[in-house]
């Protein structure tokens, strides 16, 4: 009868603990989840600064969705939820502004980008100029999209060093125009394109091989400027304020060094 007693008290004893285990877990905070639009070409630095962000915040979960800055400052004037917008030019970022959806001091320069000519390994473009020869196939990012608009102040600047001919004769060259600067990327990895512009930070997620870097002279080439601020009633204010922080220091922008990208002015 004792043994039998022991045993009943003890597995009574691990019930209240079960149930005073589960009751802490039920009153513990649920994770906060802080939603982030960023611009296709930070993919890796972004995901890089998630989890060292993440670290430093239990609890928090930054869910990170990448397009074109003009295709999310449109979400954005449409009213999606968000915490954070991270735009590849000052452009898109003055539209999410003009939406109401980001208050005007708190916009931050926090990268900078050049273009590149992603070019296929053996392919008929080993320099700018190449772009411009007949039957080359070239793939460009849409003119809305900050890569596109990028690329048309290249084609635009271009004129004095490979005539005046050279833009048109580039744009008749466009196979296809896509919504981010990755797309373009992918045209031209899958050989559905000779060339296209992306930006240098792009050539270090290539597939080893099947693409290489033409670069363009630097007085050619329009500075990408990289934009990044808290979205007006934002669910997780502080969180928000928080990362575009991060993105500032020392720790963020060794992420974003290390992916290629130049600092702030």
């Amino acid at each position: 009868m004792k043994r039998h007693s022991a045993r009943a008290a003890l597995w009574a004893l691990l019930a209240v603990w079960c149930l005073a285990a589960a009751g802490c877990r039920a009153e513990d905070p649920p994770s906060e989840r802080l939603t982030v639009l960023a611009a296709a070409s930070l993919r890796e630095p972004f995901e890089a600064a998630r989890s060292r962000f993440e670290a430093g915040r239990p609890g928090l979960k930054v869910a990170l969705s990448f397009g074109g800055s003009a295709q999310l400052a449109a979400q954005l004037a449409h009213g999606a939820p968000a915490d954070v917008f991270a735009s590849a030019d000052e452009a898109q970022m003055a539209a999410a502004v003009a939406a109401g959806r980001v208050a005007p001091g708190a916009v931050r320069i926090f990268a900078r980008n050049r273009l590149v000519i992603a070019a296929a390994a053996g392919g008929p473009v080993q320099a700018p100029a190449d772009l411009a020869r007949p039957r080359v196939r070239v793939v460009m990012a849409d003119g809305a999209v900050p890569a596109g608009r990028y690329a048309h102040a290249f084609l635009d600047r271009a004129a004095l060093a490979y005539g005046y001919a050279y833009k048109h004769r580039v744009l008749a060259n466009v196979v296809s125009y896509e919504a981010d600067v990755r797309a373009v990327l992918a045209k031209v990895q899958l050989g559905e394109a000779d060339a296209g512009f992306v930006y240098a930070t792009d050539l270090a997620a290539a597939r080893r091989g099947a693409v290489v870097g033409v670069v363009i002279p630097e007085a050619l080439n329009p500075e990408a400027r990289y934009a990044a601020a808290p979205v007006e009633g934002a669910a997780h204010a502080e969180a928000a304020e928080a990362f575009v922080g991060y993105l500032l220091s020392d720790e963020g922008q060794a992420a974003l060094r290390q992916a290629g990208f130049l600092p702030p002015p």
